[in-house]
């Protein structure tokens, strides 16, 4: 008999999802459970406000070394990161063309996260609306890892100005999310707002029809300043939890200058409000943002020396704000 109840299970949600390891002892993780929202704020499984800090990968098609556990157990170890994020490419030589090798990318990133107890955020990195893909890819992820309280799913990266809320994102948001919530009900899920995600006041004024939903936030600090954290305030005050998925110390292009004052009250502004936020991002490529400089082959135990400035900035932050 048990053995057709799998079966009966296995057609209606594909493969059962497979056990994950308990989270270690002391691991943020073990400490907090599950996230969700509550309000306008991104909550514990005990219902008290928490934010997670961390990295960001770089795309997962033109940086794919560091999706490794090394990389991951040096950032948990070294940076005291409590979340990873893994930008899994989804167009321009990625999903699209590579499916099966971009969800390894992201399988690799979220096994080492389970095993570190840390959070990680799936993110389709993206900035073209292709739903089935979107749907496809987060199906095998919703499947495998069904229930699992590490995870945190990031539906769009950053939509373009010309795709409108309601007209666009809106639409797809609502067919990507409701088919990771068909797979697992519970599931904490951070979805991207119009203009590289900064409308997220439109995005307040006109929500998702879901509960558990934040809405992403980027910012770059030379380039961003308080004129989006006024819109962001406009937003929690319309009563939507924000999530920064990602966030530069530098331009907007992810190049010099860097602005080290302004990422600070960037930083002060989202210790305020509850808000978690990624740096932009774990690479060795030739620009501001990057934390490891192009010379540095490691994916792991890095010396200061090997980093940047942006790397230097963030990494000393992350060691003193745990």
């Amino acid at each position: 008999m048990r053995r057709w109840w799998l079966l009966l299970v296995a057609l209606v949600l594909g493969p059962v999802a497979w056990a994950a390891p308990a989270a270690p002892a002391g691991s943020p993780v073990a400490e907090h459970g599950r996230l969700a929202v509550k309000g306008n704020r991104v909550v514990d499984a005990q219902g008290r406000p928490y934010a997670v800090r961390g990295m960001s990968l770089f795309w997962s098609q033109w940086q794919p070394r560091y999706y490794d556990p090394a990389t991951v157990v040096w950032l948990v170890r070294d940076w005291r990161v409590t979340a990873v994020r893994a930008a899994i490419g989804a167009q321009q030589g990625g999903y699209d063309t590579r499916p099966e090798a971009e969800t390894k990318h992201a399988e690799a990133v979220i096994d080492a996260a389970i095993a570190q107890g840390i959070y990680v955020v799936v993110d389709w990195h993206a900035h073209q609306p292709r739903a089935d893909d979107a749907v496809r890819f987060f199906g095998h992820i919703a499947r495998k890892y069904r229930g699992v309280p590490n995870l945190i799913y990031e539906t769009y990266n950053e939509p373009l100005p010309e795709h409108g809320w309601a007209s666009v994102l809106k639409p797809y948001h609502a067919k990507v999310i409701g088919a990771i919530r068909a797979i697992d009900p519970d599931a904490f899920v951070v979805a991207g707002t119009r203009s590289w995600s900064q409308d997220v006041d439109e995005a307040a004024a006109d929500p998702l029809p879901f509960a558990n939903v934040a809405y992403t936030l980027h910012f770059y600090a030379a380039t961003h300043k308080a004129a989006l954290r006024a819109k962001a305030e406009t937003a929690m005050r319309r009563g939507i939890a924000l999530f920064v998925t990602e966030y530069g110390t530098t331009a907007a292009n992810g190049d010099a200058p860097i602005d080290a004052e302004e990422t600070r009250t960037w930083w002060d502004w989202c210790a305020k409000n509850g808000i978690s936020y990624l740096n932009w991002s774990v690479a060795n490529k030739d620009e501001a943002s990057a934390i490891l400089k192009p010379a540095t082959q490691a994916v792991s135990g890095w010396a200061e020396g090997e980093l940047t400035e942006s790397g230097r900035l963030v990494r000393a932050h992350l060691r003193a704000a745990r």
